[in-house]
């Protein structure tokens, strides 16, 4: 991965155009959903079918065996982490998408997963920590700035 290309497209992130912003997340998540080649998609793509079949147990054993192959695929412990708070296990949520961060400190999808885990948890004070990590990389991201509000006004 060029890191000047990154780098570029986490600085539009930040740019006051909309359209330039959701081109640059468009191109993060590409880049991102890619980092393994087109087997590493491929699974990601498969899981997904799955998951949206309602074969949770299928895709959990599927990204696990992802995950396993590849433990540096940050894309593969977000979505594993994502099935897990889809399902209400907001721990295993919560370990995978703190893989995701580690893997990948600018992970804006994984620090609004950590958000969501901790709200449904009622842990409101590292839920707005999580969501304004989130808001450094997406200052314009509404739903983080949203669920910020929320979560104060339940402080």
């Amino acid at each position: 991965m060029d890191s000047l290309f990154i780098n570029s497209l986490l600085e539009s992130l930040k740019n006051p155009n909309e359209k330039i912003r959701e081109e640059a997340t468009r191109k993060l998540w590409r880049i991102w959903f890619q980092q393994k080649g087109i087997y590493g998609l491929e699974m990601i793509e498969r899981s997904q079918k799955l998951m949206d079949g309602g074969n949770m147990h299928e895709a959990e054993s599927l990204l696990t065996q992802l995950i396993s192959e590849k433990p540096d695929f940050a894309e593969a412990w977000n979505r594993r982490g994502f099935l897990y708070y889809t399902t209400g296990d907001y721990q295993k949520s919560l370990i995978d998408c703190n893989m995701v961060v580690q893997i990948n400190p600018v992970h804006f999808g994984a620090l609004h997963g950590i958000g969501l885990c901790e709200a449904a948890q009622g842990q409101y004070r590292q839920a707005i920590q999580a969501f304004s990590r989130a808001l450094e990389i997406q200052p314009y991201s509404l739903v983080n700035q949203r669920l910020v509000l929320e979560c104060t006004l339940r402080l």
